[in-house]
């Protein structure tokens, strides 16, 4: 079985082939129209189409009579308790992606040769315990607020959107282990801002309660990003050859 490093059959490169990347290079300049609008004019174009645009989503009403005050109660005070949901129903779909992404890397784990310096099952399993425990907590965290934490929020349709090609990449089966975990990594460091946003957020809303909670995950989502992190430089060291730079090389 090959390996992504090893050499094969990439004949995407232009310089693969100089005789014929230069037909091409001179097609593509024959190739464009007359009329093409100018930079300036598309981004005029799109801009007043942007205008004009409804949003992507709007937030649902609140799910209890309680929420509804709350709601109204912070409106008053010129806070607005519906900004405070939309970001906890983004980091909720956010783990709830999280979830299904540290399961797909098991998957990638059982079928990898072992090396050093790589995750172990069982820390794979405890990073996507504490994703779920964090989903639930802002499941909770939502309906303290009258929120319905099974409802789409813009921000939490976005987020899912977004995060669909990670999705992609660790559930096909032609990736490997160390693609797997640079797509986590990514996730890792995304997911790590949208905690610190959260939490400040809901401190600056008089929710310290739900912020001390939030800082919780915070702390373990830090201890996610140094393990990850430090996988994806072994990873890449291991396919280049190197020797494992961790004091204690683990097999998995």
């Amino acid at each position: 079985m090959k390996k992504p490093t090893d050499m094969g059959f990439n004949r995407t490169g232009i310089a693969a082939s100089p005789a014929d990347s230069k037909r091409l290079v001179e097609g593509a300049v024959q190739g464009v129209p007359s009329a093409a609008l100018s930079a300036d004019a598309i981004i005029r174009v799109r801009s007043e189409i942007a205008r004009e645009a409804e949003p992507i989503g709007t937030m649902p009403p609140p799910a209890s009579i309680k929420g509804a005050v709350k709601t109204v109660v912070e409106a008053l005070k010129g806070e607005k308790a519906t900004v405070l949901i939309d970001q906890m129903a983004e980091r909720l779909a956010f783990e709830r992606t999280g979830t299904r992404l540290y399961e797909a890397l098991m998957v990638k784990l059982a079928g990898a040769d072992p090396r050093p310096g790589g995750p172990t099952a069982a820390e794979l399993t405890q990073i996507r315990d504490d994703e779920l425990a964090h989903f639930q907590l802002l499941k909770g965290a939502i309906e303290t607020l009258g929120g319905d934490p099974t409802a789409v929020t813009p921000s939490a349709d976005v987020v899912a959107v977004a995060s669909r090609g990670w999705v992609q990449v660790l559930t096909d089966p032609r990736t490997t282990l160390n693609e797997g975990l640079k797509i986590i990594l990514a996730a890792e460091l995304t997911d790590n801002d949208g905690w610190r946003t959260l939490i400040d957020l809901a401190s600056r809303m008089d929710q310290d309660d739900l912020a001390e909670q939030f800082q919780v995950a915070a702390q373990e989502e830090d201890e996610h990003l140094a393990l990850v992190r430090e996988w994806v430089s072994e990873g890449i060291q291991g396919e280049a050859g190197l020797e494992t730079t961790t004091e204690e090389a683990r097999v998995p």
